[in-house]
């Protein structure tokens, strides 16, 4: 098995672990959006799209940390640790 694939892998791991942490909140319309977009994201990881995960890493980001939504402390280190496999895998998740 080859890095790459150990570190999409972990990746999607860690954002359905995000998704878990945030379906575990109390019920909102941001928090709807939040968890969709982190399912999104599994797809797209799933299916090595590289501009989908750079959308939706994109989105899940902007919504973590637009500062509207309480979240756990965790949430964000969980999110930190995703971006980081799949940069280490080699897709770009940052619009530069």
């Amino acid at each position: 098995m080859s890095t790459t694939t150990d570190h999409r892998k972990a990746a999607g791991e860690k954002i359905v672990a995000l998704a878990a942490i945030l379906e575990a909140q109390p019920e909102t319309p941001e928090r709807n959006a939040l968890v969709r977009e982190c399912k999104a994201l599994v797809v797209a990881i799933d299916a090595f799209h590289m501009e989908g995960i750079r959308f939706r890493m994109f989105n899940v980001d902007r919504i973590l940390t637009r500062g509207t939504l309480e979240i756990p402390a965790d949430a964000a280190s969980v999110f930190a640790d995703a971006r980081t496999h799949l940069e280490a895998a080699g897709f770009h998740t940052r619009s530069h």
